[in-house]
């Protein structure tokens, strides 16, 4: 590691998932707590996916196992209780915030609002997984359906954005997870992306970012899961001219991608000239 990352501190603003709370992830969250600490990060924010609405926004890999709503809901709220738990004992050695990213679709303001009020997280990271009712970052095949439903590639991304700019107005989330998570199977997406009317939109959605003071989460998954990270690089340099809060995120998913991309991701911003005295999200007040 060179001496530019010698006074930076490791953080993640939107990490943590785990095989015991998560279907698609792996390990005992305990197990992917002991290896932020033993990588020495200073804060985490865990931020497991809230609980669905009902059975039908269940995610494929769930609807598989026949892992019912009823059944996903006790699961988070087991989360709470053990991250919660986690965080008491390892407090002298990382700070833990016990968060959740939350889902996009019909129903899903009163949901959240309903899991906030009960379970009261530390912060949301805003997420959009879902399209018109169609999962858009599972696998291709579950993309190209949306996009064939949306009438094409670009109509996907206005549709994507703009359900996400509605989130970002209901929500006002602390962390906007993975800005351009829509991108995640098309390999022309710099091209897609300069259609006008999905620059539109995404200028439209940064500058709410700004005007709310939300933080960026530079989500260093999308190195292993796309072609860079989360948002890509046309993108962060218009949220930069924006004077956004630009925070990493690894959004690990078990102990081996804990931290992962963490250096490459920060040369990355340091090139930038990001400011690396990273900010921590706004605790919710209650």
């Amino acid at each position: 590691m060179s001496d530019d990352f010698i006074d930076i501190r490791k953080v993640s603003v939107h990490g943590g998932h785990s095989g015991q709370f998560c279907h698609h992830a792996s390990d005992s969250l305990e197990s992917v707590v002991r290896a932020y600490i033993d990588q020495g990060f200073t804060w985490v924010g865990i931020t497991e996916h809230m609980a669905p609405l009902s059975d039908a926004w269940r995610y494929p890999d769930e609807q598989a196992d026949n892992l019912g709503a009823d059944f996903l809901l006790q699961r988070f709220r087991d989360y709470f209780a053990e991250c919660r738990a986690l965080a008491q004992k390892y407090r002298d050695r990382i700070e833990i915030l016990t968060a959740f990213e939350t889902e996009t679709y019909a129903g899903y303001e009163a949901q959240v609002n309903r899991l906030v009020e009960e379970l009261r997280p530390d912060y949301l990271v805003g997420s959009v997984h879902h399209v018109a009712g169609h999962c858009i970052d599972y696998d291709a095949e579950h993309f190209n359906r949306a996009a064939e439903a949306a009438g094409g590639l670009a109509k996907l991304y206005c549709a994507y954005f703009d359900a996400q700019y509605e989130m970002l107005c209901a929500l006002e989330p602390a962390v906007v997870g993975h800005f351009d998570l829509i991108r995640k199977f098309d390999a022309d997406y710099l091209q897609t992306l300069q259609d006008a009317a999905v620059w539109q939109r995404v200028e439209r959605n940064l500058d709410c970012i700004a005007e709310k003071n939300l933080i960026l989460d530079f989500n260093l998954r999308g190195f292993d899961k796309a072609t860079e990270q989360y948002p890509s690089m046309p993108v962060l340099r218009a949220a930069i001219d924006r004077g956004i809060a630009i925070v990493p995120g690894d959004d690990s998913h078990g102990v081996k991608s804990v931290g992962r991309n963490y250096v490459r991701g920060v040369s990355i911003l340091l090139d930038l000239g990001v400011d690396t005295n990273w900010c921590k999200p706004a605790l919710i007040q209650y």
